[in-house]
């Protein structure tokens, strides 16, 4: 019992639009994804926001980004940006 491996976590990622950086040291991050609606069968989007921890305060609105989960940091934040993967313009 005692000499069993600890298997390394998988964390979930993502990857979305920054729509905010107002707060200090947290983004708020746009992940959008496509699904089919049960009745019509049409693609449509859909969106969901997440609270990110930056710790650098280093990306900004419209930046293309990454994101990982994390432990709890606050009330809402749960996830961490892992990189900034395209500047906005």
């Amino acid at each position: 019992m005692g000499n069993e491996e600890k298997k390394p976590r998988i964390r979930k990622e993502r990857v979305g639009t920054v729509v905010s950086d107002c707060q200090n040291k947290t983004i708020v991050v746009r992940v959008d994804r496509k699904a089919v609606h049960k009745m019509y069968k049409k693609v449509v989007v859909r969106s969901k926001k997440f609270h990110v921890h930056d710790s650098e305060n280093q990306a900004t609105i419209g930046d293309w980004v990454r994101i990982i989960e994390t432990r709890p940091l606050s009330k809402l934040k749960r996830w961490r940006l892992a990189e900034i993967i395209r500047r906005s313009e």
